[in-house]
């Protein structure tokens, strides 16, 4: 079985290297230097410098120019550390030539967000799928990780025993790739069981879906009372958590926490997620949570906007939610965000600021799909008039010789459960 070492065991001091190309983009790079820097936090590694960069094209050889990939190095052994971690996407020969070059490991940000992601898988579902991309990701570099090979008479570039041992490794891991997704495939059908199981259950459903570390979970959690992992981490959360609420009007809702999105997330995880992700496209709407507090709040709203597009999921009702308004100090960026965002919902999950308003907008959401009708139940239907109790809202109910005469509010999904027993218009006037 090949296995891939965690990286966080290997390394202890990392140099972190943004690179860009235009001034205008410098701020950009910077603050996409500074989120590195959490992502790497988030695994334990120790950041000890980062070195932003201006290149003015990107080079085939090192991305950057060889004089400013000899000024790294050097910057790297002043500072004595064992790990270089870029966050530009880098090529499998780069890789491979930074690492000649600086004799230590070089890594960049989209195997950053895969050791992440795979430290924390829980489900099954999501350990198939983050060893399906990180194997997908390591195929094309895995003459860095086998340097027992040169101890084998042969070795990386020459013929014999170690280039044939190399094709074997490689041949393995596609097999293991092909397996992987046969068992991603019948999750997946599990999964679409589950989901048609909660269809018929004519219960909505809403994903709260945002930039990692909105608050999300922490969302899910007030609203629900759900015992889910909250942590004031980059992808805290990766397996989805389901649990119903009831609002106001007894209507329920099941309300599913997703995965964060993040700047520059790996394209073969928003592929291999899809499951998982899945959720957003089939809920009935969304409630987007986005930090207040954050300074790039807008920019991360069009990142998660852009994934939601890739799934099909962008044109979806959704209900926007600005989170952490107890920490923003500047009234001039509530009114911003109100300017921009009028229908939005400003609330803190830590104080409960806004949390009723929110509640309310909600169940509005789940009001647009929802009748008010007059139903004739028979007497001995006695588990039809408990479910009504349960998932509608009752108005009025009597008990007739021929049976139990409600009016009541529910969910158009569950109308076709009591289609039998609606009275209509004319049977309601000669009945009076």
């Amino acid at each position: 079985m090949f296995e891939i070492k965690p990286r966080e065991k290997m390394v202890e001091r990392a140099l972190l290297v943004g690179a860009y190309t235009e001034t205008a983009e410098k701020e950009d790079a910077q603050d996409l230097l500074r989120e590195l820097e959490e992502l790497v936090n988030t695994l334990g590694i120790p950041v000890i410098d980062r070195s932003l960069i201006y290149s003015r094209e990107p080079h085939a050889r090192f991305f950057l120019g060889s004089g400013k990939a000899e000024e790294v190095c050097e910057h790297l052994r002043e500072l004595k550390c064992d790990v270089i971690i870029f966050d530009n996407e880098l090529t499998p020969a780069q890789q491979r030539n930074w690492e000649a070059l600086s004799k230590v490991t070089v890594i960049d940000r989209r195997e950053i967000i895969l050791d992440i992601f795979a430290t924390r898988a829980q489900t099954r579902e999501a350990r198939i799928q983050i060893d399906l991309a990180r194997m997908a990701y390591s195929l094309p570099r895995l003459t860095r990780a086998w340097s027992h090979l040169g101890q084998q008479g042969g070795g990386i570039g020459a013929k014999g025993e170690g280039e044939s041992q190399l094709e074997q490794d490689k041949r393995k891991i596609r097999g293991q790739i092909d397996r992987l997704k046969k068992e991603l495939a019948g999750v997946r059908r599990a999964r679409s069981t589950q989901r048609k199981d909660r269809k018929r259950a004519p219960v909505p459903n809403a994903a709260i879906v945002g930039y990692t570390n909105a608050g999300k979970s922490s969302l899910l959690r007030r609203l629900t009372g759900a015992d889910v992992l909250i942590e004031d981490k980059l992808f805290a959360t990766l397996d989805t958590t389901t649990r119903k609420i009831a609002l106001p009007n007894k209507q329920p809702l099941l309300l599913t926490d997703t995965v964060g999105f993040v700047r520059k997330l790996p394209h073969e995880l928003v592929e291999s997620f899809n499951a998982t992700l899945e959720e957003a496209t089939m809920s009935d709407f969304l409630i987007h949570v986005l930090d207040a507090s954050h300074p790039r709040v807008m920019e991360f709203y069009g990142t998660t906007m852009k994934v939601l597009a890739d799934l099909g999921a962008d044109e979806k009702q959704m209900l926007v939610v600005f989170n952490k308004m107890d920490l923003v100090e500047d009234p001039s960026t509530r009114t911003v965000l109100r300017r921009h965002y009028p229908d939005a919902v400003f609330i803190s999950v830590h104080t409960g600021e806004g949390l009723d308003l929110l509640v309310e907008r909600i169940a509005r959401f789940v009001g647009d799909g929802t009748l008010r009708v007059a139903l004739r139940l028979p007497l001995a239907r006695t588990e039809l008039l408990a479910k009504l109790h349960r998932d509608a809202q009752v108005h009025s109910l009597s008990y007739e010789e021929d049976g139990v005469r409600l009016e009541v509010t529910l969910s158009t999904r569950l109308l076709p459960s009591f289609q039998e027993f609606v009275v209509t218009e004319e049977e309601l006037h000669s009945s009076r």
